[in-house]
C-alpha cells in the first residue's frame, strides 16, 4: 500500500454549497493542491461549470444527503476540520493541520450547520472581519496546509 496515502491525506468539501461556480473553483484548486477526495453535503448544488479540469472525474467525489450520513462515513482516523468564522475557532495562522483530515466549509449565506460545528474536531477561521467566498476560503486552507506541513 502507498505510504503517502496511509500517512497523510486530506479531503475537502462544502455543506449546502450555494453556487456551481464556487464548487467548480474549489474542486479545481483541490485537484491542484493534492486533495485525495472532494465531497458535497446536501442537495443545494448543481453541475460544477467552473471545474474546467473535470476534477470530479480525476479524483474520488462523494455526495452525502445529510451531515449525519457524511459524519458516519468519515475515513477511519481522519479529523474533521470545520472552517467557520466563530469565536471558538482557532486562527488559521496558528493552526497545526492534522496529517489525516477532512476540511468542511459552509455556504457563504448560512455557514456550517450547528451540528457540523459541534462535531468538528477542530474549527479554524481567517483573520478577517467578514466571511470569505467559500472557494477562496477553501483555497487558502489548502495553500496553508501545503506550506505548513501537517504534523502527527
Amino acid at each position: 500500500m502507498n505510504d503517502n496515502f496511509t500517512n497523510e491525506y486530506f479531503g475537502i468539501g462544502i455543506q449546502n454549497g450555494k453556487t456551481p461556480e464556487n464548487l467548480g473553483v474549489l474542486w479545481r484548486t483541490a485537484q491542484n493542491m493534492g486533495a485525495s477526495f472532494i465531497f458535497t453535503i446536501g442537495n443545494r448544488y448543481a453541475k460544477q461549470a467552473s471545474d474546467t479540469h473535470n476534477a470530479v472525474k480525476a479524483m474520488p467525489y462523494f455526495h452525502y444527503d445529510t451531515f449525519e450520513n457524511f459524519y458516519n462515513n468519515l475515513p477511519k482516523g481522519a479529523r474533521l476540520v470545520g472552517v467557520e468564522l466563530t469565536e471558538e475557532a482557532e486562527s488559521l495562522e496558528t493552526f497545526h493541520h492534522p496529517r489525516r483530515c477532512v476540511y468542511l466549509l459552509g455556504a457563504e449565506d448560512h455557514g456550517l450547520s450547528k451540528k457540523a460545528i459541534e462535531k468538528s474536531h477542530f474549527l479554524v477561521k481567517f483573520t478577517s472581519q467578514l466571511s470569505l467566498n467559500v472557494s477562496v476560503a477553501g483555497s487558502i486552507v489548502m495553500y496553508d496546509r501545503g506550506i505548513n506541513k501537517p504534523r502527527s
